[in-house]
């Protein structure tokens, strides 16, 4: 089954990120905003209770997470995804760190770039049209995310939240 990790933030950034998502993103009904911490892979459901074990010991040594989304951007010319950029905080470099070495898999095919997506499978005049309105939006977003998610994928492309796991002890 393919798994992967990832952080929801707040209702009101969410509501921000949908009401470009709905316009922009081809994935906009199979998953709702969030930060990838853990690109998807493979796991079977035998591995499933030694992971979540594992998982609940980064989450609890982990603090919740600070973000602080200052911009929009884009992987531009890897991919015609955009996005809202969120500045690198030790907690969440120290989380997604966690999540890449043993026993995880380091599975990642670029390097970690700390963002919501906002739109994606644009073609690329619509990539550079929209990216050209969505610069000139002044955003900026500051908050503490105190959960992760364990996320599996459904036969339609959708993800569900496996587990959650609250980050930090006794929060």
């Amino acid at each position: 089954m393919k798994y992967g990790i990832a952080l929801f933030p707040s209702k009101k950034l969410q509501d921000q990120a949908n009401s470009f998502r709905m316009r922009y993103d081809s994935h906009y009904a199979l998953i709702p905003p969030h930060i990838t911490i853990k690109e998807p892979f493979e796991m079977s459901e035998e591995e499933l209770p030694s992971f979540v074990q594992t998982m609940s010991q980064i989450a609890e040594k982990a603090e919740p997470i600070f973000i602080d989304i200052y911009k929009v951007d884009t992987f531009y010319p890897q991919s015609h995804t955009i996005f809202f950029k969120i500045r690198e905080h030790e907690t969440l470099t120290y989380l997604y760190e966690a999540l890449h070495t043993k026993p995880f898999l380091s599975n990642e095919k670029y390097g970690f770039i700390p963002h919501v997506t906002i739109g994606q499978d644009l073609s690329s005049q619509e990539h550079a049209d929209v990216l050209g309105q969505l610069k000139m939006h002044r955003i900026e977003h500051q908050e503490t995310i105190a959960r992760m998610q364990l996320l599996y994928q459904l036969e339609n492309g959708s993800w569900t939240v496996d587990e959650t796991f609250r980050l930090g002890k006794g929060v």
